[in-house]
């Protein structure tokens, strides 16, 4: 095979077509339905770090955004009574833009009902392996088991610091992680880092130990997917999405509204479950060794 910056077009069209068909089989082998949601959405996330895309109507009325996952929708399909659902999907972001980074993308999510963090981070092992199989590309560093290093393991063996010592400055722990942390995950096999601080929770609940019941997998140095242990008190989300709004107020951020309809679904009864969202790009780049996304993508924004 040719190297992954000689690939040209046509081979990148069967390698992403091979993917995603792998992708499939792996979840239909396994009991689960392909859902599809829309693109446009009236609350696209209210994560301080997120930029959405506003969609407008030719009058030039707002109508809602675009989505930067389909994580609300999804979870309200839970709600109503699916149990093992997945979907492939573009997902919007607008201030993303990097080697490992398009501002549109393709994401994968899936959700099981009745399921922990422990039975997703399964999945997604089993999955990498077996998507590594279907492409000819079966390195024995992805097999199962992998890895597991908490959040502050991982700080104390990468960057000799406790997170006690950062958890109440997100920004010196964000710098800390990302210049010293994350490119030493992974580089050998893939590593899954668990137990992130509460604050970090977004919507996972939090573990007994009172540190938020989210995983976030990582192999050479690139974050492959974040999963939770789903929150399913809605009181509780309604809080967290209120404080979201204040934090992206304060920074001078878009303030998104909150999803009621999602809210008045969880409220109703969302099952304990556990889901995952992966870059399906990066599994791709990865897998082959690329150096960046848009040597994986057909037509990234830079060959538009």
């Amino acid at each position: 095979m040719a190297a992954p910056a000689d690939l040209g077009v046509l081979q990148v069209m069967a390698l992403r077509a091979m993917l995603l068909a792998s992708i499939r089989r792996f979840f239909e082998e396994r009991g689960f339905v392909e859902v599809e949601t829309p693109a446009i959405v009236p609350s696209p996330g209210l994560d301080v770090h997120l930029a959405a895309f506003e969609v407008r109507a030719w009058r030039g009325e707002a109508v809602g955004w675009l989505a930067t996952s389909p994580e609300y929708q999804m979870k309200r399909l839970l709600s109503a009574g699916a149990e093992r659902i997945f979907q492939l999907c573009r997902s919007y972001r607008a201030e993303e833009q990097g080697r490992h980074h398009e501002r549109e993308f393709t994401m994968l999510e899936w959700y099981r009902a009745n399921a922990s963090s422990d039975d997703l981070i399964r999945d997604t092992e089993e999955l990498v392996a077996f998507v590594a199989n279907a492409l000819d590309q079966p390195a024995p560093e992805v097999q199962p088991p992998w890895q597991r290093l908490t959040v502050d393991e991982a700080l104390q063996f990468h960057a000799n610091v406790d997170l006690d010592a950062l958890v109440n400055d997100e920004e010196q722990f964000f710098r800390v992680w990302a210049e010293e942390v994350q490119p030493r995950l992974g580089n050998e096999r893939p590593v899954v880092v668990t137990d992130w601080p509460s604050s970090m929770a977004s919507l996972a609940k939090l573990k007994p130990n009172g540190m938020a019941d989210r995983f976030e997998a990582f192999f050479r140095g690139v974050e492959l997917c974040n999963g939770f242990g789903e929150l399913t008190d809605a009181a509780e989300q309604r809080r967290r999405f209120e404080q979201d709004q204040a934090e992206r107020r304060a920074a001078g951020a878009p303030v998104y509204p909150i999803d009621k309809r999602f809210l008045d679904d969880l409220e109703r009864g969302m099952p304990e479950s556990g889901g995952n969202a992966l870059g399906v790009d990066r599994l791709l780049m990865l897998l082959l060794g690329a150096d960046s996304i848009q040597d994986v993508m057909l037509f990234p924004e830079e060959r538009l």
